[in-house]
């Protein structure tokens, strides 16, 4: 029996050398959507890097936040519950989400809380350094600091705030050493510290920045001061002041808007306070930069996708038609109906493209960057071209014919049978690259027009059908007038809540002749 032996043991010696070397899929798990009492915007969900934020307001205690909504990618598990009890947001949250590997994000928060301090008399406007829980504010040598007169302050959230000592405006104060504040709310407390400091100027230029068509210009001097602006071409003899309806007034702060500049001209401009002039500051306007084949006359049929250039350049606009052809016809095409009755136009129509009831909701858009591939009957597109100007509006021709919104997913019941609406839009973003958009609801990821990268923004919805083709004005509300985008995004579209599969079959949206506005 002995010599048998090895072979009965074959196949345990066998068994026990095969590897499982078959290697589990590769499926991120995402958050796709994150919503916390007293939010005030959405959240901001990044799967490249894995990071989400919301952005509360003041009123929340954000060292104790509650979830009211968190979803995850569809079989996924996560390592907390989000919408069980509270979070400390002060510092960054990290949960690892699980399906076959491990995906650690980290969720932040920030807060935008009012602070302010002035005092009569300051000079310009008060710097408030949170991090380092300091403020500081000049006035003329001339003042009296051991006297000082508190004008206003706010260092906390509203009414879940105290201070000691309890100061209020109409306080006279002796600030010729800082003065020191304990601020408490939510239970924690920070040590502030009040810095009213002196300055030889009266009246300061701060800031000045040139576009293409307006100025702006910011300055400092006393409050109580009569202050203003001047402006000239560089060279020339004489000054034009501002007038009183361009500027705007923050206690000492103070701006100014120039319109009907000239572009690629050098101008001088100066702060002014009573008869006191302020250091000059000289800034050169830029140049217009003009839409690329706005008129939509350009269009070649690449199988069964139209595109929006002519065959054989490049592509400035692109559409989801790549995306609606994997079970349809494209549904942006070129239209001979025009504002002109010469040319083309762009004809963005909302259809369900699929056979049967197999299929989903397409809706008409066209936008200024490329259908990047197809993700499934899904798409991933980058949005925005480069681009350095800063245009105060956009401008076109639309004719909208809406239809009662049929298909809706499941977050936006409640739309079926209201009327559909189209959506333009234009932003301006300094990012590094496009913006990426997914449209696969699995790790969906849409344009967040309060995301930080966004320069300005601005937008036209409409639930109502337009009297044939009628003109529109979409301005453009900036955030900064120094920053300097990077790239330019515009988007049209059928159907505004189309990036959730939610429209009315066989609304129709054209557009022609989009331009760009450079002044005010």
């Amino acid at each position: 029996m002995k010599k048998f032996l090895p072979l009965l043991l074959l196949p345990v010696l066998l068994t026990a050398c095969i590897d499982n070397d078959i290697p589990y899929p590769r499926i991120q798990q995402n958050i796709l959507t994150l919503a916390a009492e007293g939010e005030v915007s959405p959240a901001s969900i990044d799967d490249k890097n894995l990071t989400a934020t919301v952005t509360l307001g003041e009123d929340v205690n954000i060292r104790s936040v509650k979830f009211t909504e968190f979803t995850i990618s569809e079989e996924g598990k996560s390592s907390l519950n989000l919408l069980e009890g509270a979070y400390d947001l002060s510092k960054p949250l990290t949960l690892t989400l699980s399906r076959f590997q491990d995906y650690e994000w980290t969720l932040t928060a920030t807060q935008d809380i009012e602070r302010y301090v002035t005092f009569a008399g300051q000079i310009g406007s008060t710097a408030i350094d949170v991090p380092g829980k300091r403020v500081v504010l000049y006035v003329p040598e001339t003042s009296d600091r051991s006297a000082a007169t508190l004008t206003s302050i706010k260092l906390g959230p509203e009414g879940h705030t105290t201070m000691v000592p309890d100061l209020k405006a109409g306080d006279v104060l002796n600030a010729t050493d800082p003065i020191e504040v304990k601020v408490t709310a939510w239970g924690e407390t920070e040590t502030w510290h009040i810095y009213v400091d002196v300055t030889e100027a009266i009246v300061t230029t701060t800031q000045a920045d040139a576009w293409v068509n307006v100025l702006w210009v910011y300055g400092a001097a006393p409050e109580d001061a009569d202050n203003g602006f001047e402006y000239r071409v560089q060279g020339a003899a004489d000054w034009t002041v501002v007038p009183e309806s361009q500027i705007t007034r923050n206690g000492g702060a103070f701006s100014c808007c120039i319109p009907h500049a000239k572009p690629l001209t050098t101008y001088e401009v100066r702060a002014t306070s009573d008869e006191n002039k302020g250091n000059e500051m000289t800034v050169t306007t830029g140049a217009a930069e003009l839409l690329p084949d706005a008129s939509f006359d350009e269009w070649w049929l690449n199988g069964k996708v139209w595109c929006p250039w002519a065959e054989g350049s490049v592509s400035w606009w692109d559409t989801g038609n790549t995306g609606a052809s994997t079970l349809g016809q494209s549904n942006v095409t070129p239209s001979t109906d025009t504002p002109t009755g010469q040319g083309q136009s762009a004809r963005l129509e909302t259809r369900f493209v699929g056979i049967g009831a197999i299929g989903k909701l397409a809706a008409g858009s066209i936008f200024a960057g490329s259908f990047r591939k197809v993700d499934g009957t899904n798409g991933i597109l980058d949005f925005g071209r480069p681009w350095t100007a800063r245009p105060t509006a956009l401008r076109g021709y639309y004719n909208y014919t809406p239809q009662p919104v049929n298909y809706a997913s499941d977050e936006w019941k409640s739309m079926i049978g209201k009327p559909d609406s189209c959506h333009i839009w234009v932003a301006l973003a300094d990012c590094d690259t496009p913006v990426e958009i997914r449209t696969n609801p699995k790790t969906l990821q849409l344009f967040n027009k309060n995301a930080d990268y966004v320069i300005a923004y601005g937008e036209l919805t409409r639930g109502t059908a337009t009297s044939g083709w009628e003109t529109f004005e979409v301005k453009l509300n900036y955030r900064a007038t120094n920053r300097v985008p990077r790239y330019i995004l515009v988007v049209s579209a059928a159907s505004k809540y189309g990036d959730y599969f939610t429209g009315g079959t066989g609304s129709t949206l054209l557009i022609d002749d989009y331009s760009l506005s450079y002044d005010y």
